[in-house]
């Protein structure tokens, strides 16, 4: 089958900056993933995204002011520079590349308005890139109904397939969410709640730091469980997939008078809470829970999640796999699926009535 070789682009919602894969796949069963690269946002370009996030969450349809049309300006200058840069550094002319699939930044995600705000614009990096773009990744499945996310199992089902099923990938990016592979090769994937998210911000404001390396903080501190279970007394967690989230959903207002060391430890046993209480959503569980993600470095972390489930919990990196890079590898693969007016939705990821292709396509 005719492969293609694309470049996969996001911004996820913990705000730390761009990520960018370099993908040879034919969008069903070949992945070779072939680069990765990463560009941090700067302390300024996150608080223009944490302001155009305030105001974008306050609306009921996607509606421009000046602070998200300078973080739209921003997102996509930053992207077009960064895959230019990308491309010359790794001595790539711009003609070898089929396509790139660009994400954009979630400025809002309102699947209950049937709506979902990524900003970016597609248009003008295949303009300025002479490359076929792809974005809008989410826009037809919520206007259809369906969640909007997660987007990334079609792409975590094409790497498991050699995977004793069923197989379970836990993202930990932002916001936490999982794709569960059955033995048919049945999907299930949805959002279980937050994952670095709560975290970076409490570690950011009273530790001047970007993340809990490793966990240690949280080590060093203690689970407050009076704030910790009324945290998780939330009827979110009940609700069954398909199911999404956004990084506002959940505050961390509520251990804002805690200790940071006790404050940090809190958040995190409740980012683990949250898968742990995604298991009874499944139909059977998994041998094992391979995490992918950023939040997969955070030892403690991890070690909450596998004694909150009683499955261990082990790094994609053990399979060859980038636990760094799977996300914009996804888009990668999801764009050479768009070209190929190829399904990325489903009934079992999103709630969308009938398997859906997606992703607006801006050719050159």
């Amino acid at each position: 089958m005719e492969t293609f070789t694309a470049i996969g682009l996001n911004s996820g919602t913990s705000r730390d900056g761009i990520d960018l894969a370099l993908l040879e796949t034919d969008g069903h069963s070949i992945v070779r993933p072939l680069a990765r690269a990463e560009q941090p946002y700067t302390a300024d370009q996150r608080e223009l995204l944490a302001e155009a996030c305030a105001v974008a969450i306050t609306r009921k349809l996607p509606d421009h002011n000046d602070v998200t049309e300078a973080a739209e300006r921003m997102v996509t200058a930053l992207h077009v520079d960064f895959v230019k840069a990308f491309l010359r550094d790794s001595g790539l002319e711009p003609e070898t590349i089929d396509v790139i699939g660009f994400h954009g930044h979630t400025i809002a995600h309102r699947p209950e308005f049937n709506w979902s705000w990524q900003i970016g614009s597609g248009r003008i990096m295949a303009d300025e890139m002479r490359i076929t773009v792809v974005d809008d990744f989410r826009g037809a499945d919520v206007k259809a109904g369906g969640q909007g996310a997660p987007l990334t199992p079609v792409y975590h089902r094409a790497l498991a397939a050699r995977l004793p099923k069923p197989a379970l990938i836990l993202n930990l990016g932002g916001v936490a969410n999982i794709s569960w592979v059955g033995r048919d090769n049945s999907l299930i994937a949805f959002d279980c709640g937050m994952a670095n998210a709560l975290i970076d911000d409490w570690m950011l404001k009273h530790f001047g730091v970007a993340y809990d390396a490793d966990g240690q903080k949280a080590r060093e501190g203690r689970v407050v469980k009076l704030i910790f279970e009324d945290m998780i007394d939330n009827p979110w967690f009940d609700l069954p997939p398909p199911k999404s989230l956004e990084r506002e959903h959940f505050a961390s207002a509520r251990v804002d008078w805690m200790d940071p060391l006790d404050g940090v430890a809190t958040l995190t046993a409740f980012s683990a809470a949250g898968v742990a209480m995604a298991m009874k959503h499944l139909p059977e569980l998994p041998t094992d829970i391979w995490a992918a993600g950023g939040g997969r470095h955070n030892a403690t972390l991890l070690a909450m999640i596998e004694a909150g489930t009683g499955i261990p919990v082990r790094n994609v990196d053990e399979l060859g796999w980038n636990g760094d890079a799977l996300e914009a590898e996804a888009f990668a693969y999801m764009a050479v699926r768009a070209m190929k007016y190829d399904p990325i939705s489903f009934p079992g990821t999103t709630g969308v009535p009938d398997e859906m292709a997606g992703g607006v396509i801006h050719r050159v």
